[in-house]
């Protein structure tokens, strides 16, 4: 199993980052599955970071195995969607973007995919009409709705397919929108779909 993230899908996220994209193409890296977080267990804020912050996501489930997968098909590749917290140490993203190296670090960390429940596909009247937001002890910082994807859920399975087979029980993290920030110790997440509380868990 492994988590794919995608980057700079949200247009007035790249805004907020003062970051660009050159072309149409998706951005994506990889977390590894001791990224993941379930059960709505705590997050531990990690000694190395002092700027860790949140990034509320829309997440796909891979049905079946997959690869080179045309963009017209791709709805069958995933028939469950939920919603995660895309955890970055900021700070040392920074500072690997500076020096012009990776930044995994500051991004496939230990803890740093917390994950909620998941719908069926079958659920959702419209994939492309899908509200999202992130709640820090009761105040709304960040929402987001599918109509906004720069790049679709049914492109983003293609592309990466192109270059990474797909397989059962994959996670596809589809992007962030604005309004992205720290977390601090004693923060409490809420994470919805819709109106529904699909995610909640303490930074401890």
């Amino acid at each position: 199993m492994k988590i794919i993230c995608i980057g700079l899908n949200y247009a007035n996220h790249i805004k907020e980052m003062k970051s660009f994209k050159t072309d149409a193409e998706p951005v994506f890296f990889m977390k590894p599955d001791t990224a993941l977080v379930i059960d709505n267990k705590p997050f531990y804020y990690p000694a190395f970071s002092k700027e860790i912050h949140h990034e509320v996501e829309l997440v796909l489930k891979i049905s079946k195995t997959g690869k080179h997968i045309d963009a017209d098909f791709a709805k069958n590749y995933y028939d469950e969607i939920g919603i995660g917290i895309d955890f970055t140490a900021r700070d040392l993203q920074a500072k690997c973007k500076e020096k012009g190296h990776p930044w995994e670090k500051a991004k496939a960390f230990d803890s740093s995919a917390p994950i909620g429940k998941f719908l069926a596909k079958k659920e959702f009247g419209d994939i492309n009409n899908i509200n999202f937001h992130l709640n820090i002890n009761g105040n709304t910082v960040q929402k987001g709705n599918t109509a906004d994807l720069l790049t679709s859920f049914d492109y983003i399975i293609a592309y990466v397919s192109t270059f990474v087979t797909l397989r059962q029980g994959d996670l596809i993290f589809t992007g962030t929108p604005e309004g992205v920030g720290p977390v601090k110790i004693g923060d409490k997440l809420e994470a919805f779909i819709e109106d529904a509380k699909m995610l909640e868990f303490d930074v401890k």
